[in-house]
């Protein structure tokens, strides 16, 4: 029953939100209220509540609530498999087949997560009218800061279900919330506020800036296919914001490197401080590789063969954009932990080796990857295991569960937007910038390889810059194929490829091949024009009305 009121709990919970009932309209003992609230230090605790729930833990939901979205983003894609074993979590199995059930409780989850963001960036909105001890330029921050979250929870809702309801602070009647416009201009309209009111730097390392505000502006255009309202902001962040390309792309996901220079947006978690995990990236505690390995849970959120195949380089260290998935990169399915096995010997994109975890290299510093004994079924999830923003042995300290982990999700990239920048040089058709900005990641990629005991690079590892893109088809395809590589196991591939228009293409000549190794995807089908969309929860659409919330 707890899943079923969503929208009722995840806006009667607010920290100061009220509802029409007598009862509830006394301020039980202990729970603050307007009144202890309407000043400096009740506003920016409001506000840190909303920023909480970035991780998409704090409503009682977590692993498919995640703000990595590696669900939705990834297992939905070409990416990753959901991993595990056929009867685990079976109801991501049918997400993964493109056969899209309103009933399933992931989707109320993150509804659930996303509205009660949503109601608490409302709060602080709602109470600074009424705060005395804080003057104009305070309020204004305080103001673009929870617009701002307003504008990312209604923009990740947006990516889910496209038509969804749009929910501001004036906002009284709760079970009427038609899902009937676009909300796009709403969006819009609360990221520009914020870059409006918002400091150009961060009074803490979690919250946002003027500068992440514009990223974020530039990003919902280029959902958009606007380029010409992307460009120019992108530009800005570039030319005028701090933001930089770190040496070592896997400094990106490490511990000690949190918040770093490449950090355009990120979520922060934490271990021992008393969460008892929940703080800890949570909402990922599934994915760690299984039996022996570190974590010793629970075997989900596999990488694809296709997604391996990917990182294949010729011999002048380019990917093969066209041919990568004719054969498959060697793998040790099948065999036990104990058999010989050498790793494949071709020629690699190092970026592999910090995504994908994969026998005979070694996991961090974990120790060498054994294959199967940290596979929870092979024959049903494969061979890999996801690493990405695993943390090493000894960075972690204090955590209250082996699953517990500091590692901060990075939500939004510099990498990310520099590639949307090479997006709208290729639909400009100059591809001298596209090709500038691609070869600046792709030298990057090259700088910091993963190394064996001995101190050399554990698999034959090359990456090279384009020496041109001869053609406006062959660069968008350079361009869209390199954050397919830069930004893998992130959780933006599914969005990507449906903002591009290439969905069905792309995801049914992936099952048309992954099911000849997967069997579970046999006979799956992406239907263009229904499944670029997940159902909207049917436990909302029960709870408002059909004639209200209207089903994709």
């Amino acid at each position: 029953m707890k899943k079923k009121f969503l929208l009722i709990t995840g806006v009667c919970m607010g920290l100061m939100s009220s509802c029409s009932e007598s009862f509830l309209e006394k301020t039980p003992l202990g729970v603050a209220n307007q009144q202890l609230l309407a000043n400096k230090n009740g506003v920016n605790a409001v506000l840190i509540a909303a920023y909480s729930l970035l991780d998409g833990v704090g409503s009682g939901f977590s692993t498919t609530s995640s703000v990595s979205n590696w669900i939705f983003g990834s297992v939905a894609s070409d990416d990753a498999y959901k991993g595990s074993d056929v009867g685990d979590q079976a109801q991501i199995t049918t997400l993964e087949r493109y056969s899209f059930q309103a009933d399933l409780g992931l989707y109320n989850d993150k509804w659930v997560t996303l509205y009660d963001g949503v109601s608490r960036a409302n709060d602080v909105l709602k109470l600074l009218p009424k705060v005395t001890d804080m003057n104009e330029a305070e309020k204004a921050q305080a103001a673009g800061e929870a617009r701002f979250l307003r504008a990312w929870y209604h923009f990740e809702a947006k990516k889910i279900w496209n038509k969804v309801p749009y929910v501001d602070e004036t906002v009284t009647d709760y079970i009427n919330l038609p899902n009937d416009k676009d909300i796009w201009p709403m969006i819009e309209a609360d990221f520009q506020f914020a870059i409006d009111n918002v400091s150009a730097t961060k009074a803490q390392v979690g919250r946002v800036s003027k500068w992440t505000a514009k990223s974020y502006l530039a990003k919902v255009h280029m959902y958009q296919q606007d380029y010409a309202a992307a460009k120019p902001l992108l530009d800005d962040v570039i030319n005028n914001g701090p933001f930089k390309l770190v040496t070592s792309y896997h400094d990106n996901f490490r511990i000690p490197t949190e918040n770093n220079s490449e950090s355009i947006f990120e979520v922060q978690m934490s271990v021992g401080d008393g969460g008892n995990g929940e703080n800890g990236s949570w909402g990922d505690n599934w994915n760690f590789p299984y039996g022996s390995a570190p974590g010793g849970c629970c075997g989900f959120y596999q990488p694809s063969q296709n997604l391996v195949n990917a990182f294949k380089t010729d011999a002048n260290g380019l990917p093969l954009l066209d041919t990568f998935n004719n054969t498959d990169v060697k793998n040790d399915e099948g065999l036990a932990s104990t058999d010989p096995f050498t790793p494949y010997e071709g020629t690699l994109d190092p970026r592999l080796d910090w995504t994908v975890g994969r026998r005979g290299i070694p996991f961090l510093n974990w120790g060498v990857h054994p294959g199967r004994n940290w596979i929870r079924d092979q024959s049903f999830g494969g061979p890999y295991t996801f690493k990405k923003f695993f943390a090493y042995s000894g960075e972690n300290a204090g955590a209250e569960s082996p699953r517990a982990n500091a590692n901060n999700y990075r939500a939004f990239r510099y990498s990310d937007l520099l590639l949307m920048r090479a997006e709208v040089a290729v639909e400009e058709n100059d591809l001298p910038t596209a090709l500038k900005i691609v070869n600046e990641i792709r030298t990057r990629a090259g700088n910091v390889v993963v190394m064996d005991a001995s101190g050399k690079p554990a698999a034959n590892y090359l990456v090279k810059p384009y020496p041109a893109f001869a053609n406006q088809e062959y660069a968008r395809k350079a361009v869209r194929f390199e954050r397919r590589v830069e930004l893998a196991m992130e959780g933006h591939r599914f969005f990507d490829l449906v903002r591009w228009g290439v969905a069905d293409q792309v995801l049914n000549a992936y099952v048309a091949k992954e099911s000849q190794k997967r069997t579970y995807l046999g006979g799956a089908t992406f239907v263009k024009g229904k499944n670029e969309y997940f159902p909207i929860p049917q436990a909302q659409i029960d709870i408002m009305g059909a004639n209200v919330l209207k089903q994709n």
